[in-house]
């Protein structure tokens, strides 16, 4: 089960949150988003837990829960979605 972690706070690492979520189960991988060009993490990650149970326990004891000071939003993903939105056909070129 893919799980959301939102609110990071900058000082939180995958080892920080590795630890917090094995304690519901056996956590498959971590993965804290980080910018393209500065590198710094962008307050949000995802856990991968081995079963929808352990990931259902997880959520219900993480959700609200604090690390490095922030207050954690903890809920499954989202599939993502392609694009952002509006069409990604190209538009007509002006003509004078």
């Amino acid at each position: 089960m893919n799980i959301y972690v939102g609110n990071l706070s900058p000082e939180a690492s995958e080892e920080d949150l590795r630890k917090m979520f094995e304690a519901f189960g056996q956590v498959a991988s971590v993965t804290i988003i980080k910018d393209k060009v500065s590198g710094e993490a962008r307050g949000f990650g995802f856990v991968e837990m081995s079963s929808k149970a352990e990931g259902q326990a997880a959520i219900a004891g993480l959700n609200g829960k604090q690390l490095k000071g922030q207050m954690l939003t903890v809920n499954e993903a989202r599939p993502r979605q392609e694009g952002r939105g509006g069409s990604k056909s190209g538009g007509g070129g002006r003509r004078f």
